[in-house]
């Protein structure tokens, strides 16, 4: 077997800042980051590094934003990987521990993003499900008052962040991990609705199992619509580390999948 060659230096702090800024990350703007950090190869002092490497780059005044979703909190009559039995639903419903902003892991956002969320001073919105942390100047402002309905719509911190102009980079992943597509779904008025349940805390200490009606998320054409996007010229892509980065306005992306739903989903479904 041929052993992988490793690469000339390994990646640092200062190198990946470099990278970052040849990419065009805005010092003082507001950044959304989606990552696997696999991709980037080795990084001396690994998620830490990354997280300081991108505080360096946005400086004082800028302020990053990472997904801290919760996917596990949900009907546990949806869950496929794996699924559970039927008989469990119940206890699930009843049992699961309500969503806590301080205590609640982020499980399947990535080593990044559970990084930024117990970095001292880190917000965290206090969406059951899909909730977002951020550390900077905005960010009270971009978690603060996250609906439980239409959870990636308007009341949602990627609305927050469409005010801002924020950015939104792809670090190791592709566009089908572009959270902010789904504030496009929202915008969307043949958006499919879903019933969608969840733990909560409630106001005297205990928990209670929640129901709302909401957007049925979808992200399967994703990559698709990305590559489109993309194909504008509309997105900056450029190494970082061993991985690719890909940086685009966020406001950008969604006003262009908002006109890419309408095209294309409605003819798929015609």
């Amino acid at each position: 077997m041929i052993a992988t060659p490793a690469p000339a230096r390994p990646h640092t702090r200062a190198s990946l800042a470099a990278h970052l800024h040849d990419l065009g990350v805005r010092p003082g703007g507001v950044l959304l980051v989606h990552a696997a950090l696999r991709p980037l190869g080795f990084v001396c002092g690994g998620p830490q590094a990354v997280v300081l490497a991108l505080r360096d780059v946005l400086g004082p005044d800028g302020t990053l934003v990472v997904p801290t979703h919760t996917p596990e909190n949900s009907d546990p009559a949806g869950w496929n990987n794996p699924p559970v039995p039927a008989d469990w639903w119940p206890v699930i419903r009843a049992e699961l521990p309500g969503f806590d902003p301080a205590l609640t892991p982020s499980r399947f956002m990535g080593t990044l993003a559970e990084q930024v969320r117990t970095w001292p001073g880190a917000l965290r919105s206090d969406h059951p499900q899909v909730s977002f942390a951020a550390l900077g100047p905005a960010a009270g402002r971009i978690v603060a008052d996250h609906t439980l309905t239409d959870m990636l719509g308007e009341g949602s911190p990627l609305a927050r962040l469409h005010d801002l102009d924020a950015d939104v980079l792809l670090l190791g992943v592709d566009h089908g991990s572009n959270t902010s597509l789904h504030l496009a779904e929202y915008r969307w008025p043949a958006a499919p609705r879903a019933r969608v349940g969840a733990a909560v805390l409630t106001g005297d200490g205990g928990r209670e199992w929640v129901w709302w009606d909401d957007v049925d998320l979808d992200e399967s054409d994703f990559a698709r619509l990305g590559a489109d996007f993309e194909a504008t010229a509309a997105v900056r892509v450029g190494a970082v580390g061993d991985g690719t980065g890909r940086l685009m306005r966020q406001r950008a992306a969604v006003d262009f999948a908002v006109e890419w739903l309408a095209r294309n989903r409605r003819t798929e479904e015609a």
